[in-house]
């Protein structure tokens, strides 16, 4: 487990909060690694019935660490925290509920496409500048995004890398309510108490047949990863990556 992720137990509820906020939660892989744990952990735990993903004031996680990507890109080593975190989250066998405030970049983004419930603050931006940094979408964004945005609205935060902002995100089918910075929280656990408070064979059997198969989107996360990797270590990206940590450094 890592510092920067903090998992709670409040009744039926299990909390995993990203706390970097030094680094506006970028998450880098022992944080992936504590995440795929605590899904992992709590699907097999029948004590929990659903997993609610939270950040901190004005940050639910400007995505990868960028220092990560870069290390990689320039020769390093890459592990399977990301992978392993990515399957379970594809693969939750609980419901998820986020509260997202702030910034939503890459990872921060994509998470909620996995989400049963997410609500978001009117300040939130969610954004994927995946292309921008010579990459591709990760997460089987692009498989879900198509569904729930259209190609064209799927196009415009994966391809173009445009922000949407909270209320775009709701009216998009991206999250399920815009609520006030000061009761984000109150209103991500009370949804997480309802769902908690369910007849879970029944809601189990209701989640699994709005979802289908996920074998699909499993492949898919594969494939996006495939490529991702491939592109990690390309001159586009290396070159795209360097930039940019040279103009937050700047």
């Amino acid at each position: 487990m890592t510092q920067n992720i903090e998992i709670e137990r409040r009744g039926a509820v299990q909390i995993i909060r990203m706390n970097r906020p030094e680094k506006k939660n970028a998450l880098t892989r022992a944080m992936y690694a504590a995440m795929a744990d605590a899904l992992t952990g709590g699907d097999a735990d029948p004590q929990v019935r659903v997993h609610v993903f939270l950040g901190v004031p004005g940050a639910f996680s400007a995505g990868n660490d960028l220092a990560d990507f870069l290390a990689v890109a320039t020769g390093g080593e890459g592990g399977s925290e990301v992978w392993d975190f990515l399957l379970a989250l594809a693969g939750s066998q609980k419901p998820i509920v986020s509260g997202v405030d702030g910034i939503a970049v890459g990872i921060g983004t994509t998470i909620n496409l996995h989400c049963d419930i997410t609500f978001a603050t009117p300040r939130t931006v969610f954004r994927t500048p995946f292309v921008d940094l010579g990459l591709v979408p990760e997460a089987g964004s692009s498989l879900l995004a198509p569904r729930l945005l259209g190609r064209q609205g799927a196009f415009a935060l994966l391809g173009l890398g445009e922000g949407f902002s909270a209320a775009r995100a709701r009216d998009a089918g991206l999250i399920y309510d815009v609520v006030e910075e000061d009761g984000l929280e109150d209103a991500a656990l009370a949804a997480a108490e309802d769902i908690a408070a369910k007849p879970p064979e029944a809601l189990r059997i209701a989640r699994d047949l709005m979802l289908g198969s996920r074998e699909e989107l499993r492949e898919r996360i594969r494939i996006e990863s495939e490529h991702f990797r491939e592109r990690l270590t390309s001159d586009e990206a290396r070159a795209a990556l360097m930039a940019f940590m040279n103009r937050k450094k700047g």
